[in-house]
């Protein structure tokens, strides 16, 4: 561990990158793209419903975070506090699921990149592309911290703008002010149409796994603690802001794709934005939203990056896995991290195109449970930490940030967790993610603890 105490991580984070960065993590592919698929299952009325409950969700997990992540602003937060609170074989799986999340991601995004850009550049192999924007990725994490923050600052804003100019003009179309291009029937009907819950009201519950990926990403705000500027004051701030943009953002745009797109015209394979651009009459609406879902792609590559390197600095640094991943460069990036979480993401871009059917279809089923999880893992960790505060003689009152309703918010957040995790049993298309997801999970633990059991013999002998 020696390399790792030459340098230390630089807090250089303010409120405003934390934001960002939580925000950038969260809007990518899941709202730009995926929502058409749970307007397709739950129906428009049902999918309100669900990204209401999913906020819900969020919130309630963010609330046990903050206090966490106040109390102990540390890099690669939720796995430490899962090692500490619940156990060590829990916090290393945890670890290990989150990283896994995060490397999948990047490699559907640097596919999902490089195909968009095939709308423009058509002649250039989409794998040119995608290499091009994981060396971006790449040298935007490698450089410095601030610089990584700065750059996903603006990542973000871009497809946040968008999404403030989107609910704008939606607005405008559904209240009239606008003329719907080829549509007889007014945009409030939408709701209706095919009835409150076409597909049943089950299917609300079947799609929350979706819905929650869709939001995953709001728990980045504590794996940046530990380089955070004034941690106490910085994560609440931005606790509260993020929870109520993301609110905004999601839940508004989800009401305006609803009533302007019909359950018919939802579809997984076109941006559910493009066709309600195109029916609102702007022109130019798909290579406009070309290039907002490709910054959002890469906005959700940038964070991922980061996230995934600082979950193996993290594991390194409690002596779980190989100390090189605890190196850090003068400028405090744990570098053979990040390398390594790039390794895993052009594998699984790899692993995309040589057998999307067979291993990239099941990395994908356990990232998709994994972030669910890591959630519930969060609100227990939460629980137990109170618990113990209060046990070993503390008050409540002197936490810097205090979860409120304790302990009715950890435990409602986590049965709200596990309730998507059993509804996709339910659901066909989704349940591999069960079977996939469980094996990992199990597999996971068993290597933790025949490690320890190696260690333990060798420090005998």
């Amino acid at each position: 561990m020696e390399n790792k105490r030459k340098h230390d991580f630089q807090r250089e984070m303010q409120a405003r990158h934390i934001i960002m960065l939580s925000l950038g993590g969260v809007i990518g592919t899941g709202l730009f793209l995926s929502s058409g698929y749970t307007i397709q299952q739950a129906g428009p009325f049902g999918t309100i419903l669900s990204y209401l409950i999913g906020a819900l969700v969020v919130y309630l997990v963010m609330l046990c975070l903050g206090e966490l992540a106040v109390h102990m602003p540390e890099t690669g937060a939720f796995h430490s506090y899962s090692a500490k609170y619940i156990g060590p074989g829990t916090g290393y799986t945890v670890a290990w699921l989150y990283w896994l999340t995060w490397t999948v991601a990047l490699g559907s995004e640097f596919t999902a990149a490089g195909l968009l850009m095939q709308r423009w550049f058509p002649s250039i192999n989409v794998w040119i592309w995608s290499a091009l924007f994981a060396i971006l990725v790449l040298a935007l994490n490698a450089w410095t911290v601030k610089f990584f923050a700065e750059s996903e600052f603006w990542f973000a804003s871009i497809k946040v703008f968008a999404i403030v100019i989107f609910i704008i003009l939606g607005a405008a179309a559904m209240l009239g002010f606008i003329p719907i291009i080829h549509s007889q029937s007014a945009p409030f009907s939408n709701f209706t149409s095919e009835g409150l819950f076409p597909n049943g009201a089950f299917a609300i519950i079947m799609t929350m796994l979706a819905v929650n990926f869709a939001f995953s990403g709001t728990e980045l705000i504590g794996i940046a603690a530990g380089e955070t500027v004034n941690p106490e004051k910085t994560i609440p701030k931005a606790i509260r802001m993020t929870l109520w943009r993301l609110i905004i953002f999601f839940v508004g745009t989800i009401v305006v794709l609803s009533a302007l797109l019909p359950i018919s015209d939802a579809s997984v394979l076109e941006s559910p934005f493009v066709a309600v651009l195109e029916r609102i009459g702007v022109p130019y609406a798909a290579d406009i939203m070309n290039f907002v879902i490709l910054t959002a792609i890469l906005s959700a590559a940038n964070s991922g990056l980061y996230a995934s390197s600082r979950m193996l600095w993290s594991l390194a640094d409690k002596e779980t896995i190989s100390p090189i991943f605890a190196k850090l460069t003068k400028r405090g990036v744990p570098i053979n991290a990040v390398l390594f979480s790039m390794l895993g993401g052009c594998l699984a871009l790899f692993s995309s195109i040589i057998a999307p059917d067979t291993v990239y279809i099941v990395l994908v089923s356990i990232s998709g449970l994994a972030v669910v999880v890591v959630w519930m893992s969060i609100s227990v960790s939460q629980f137990l930490f109170r618990r113990r505060y209060i046990k070993e003689g503390n008050s409540v009152n002197d936490l810097a940030y205090r979860t409120p309703l304790y302990p009715l918010v950890p435990i409602v957040s986590f049965m709200l967790c596990l309730a998507s995790c059993i509804g996709i049993a339910f659901d066909p298309t989704q349940r591999i993610a069960l079977y996939c997801g469980i094996p990992f999970i199990l597999f996971c633990y068993g290597s933790y603890y025949m490690t320890q059991n190696h260690k333990e013999k060798r420090s005998r002998s």
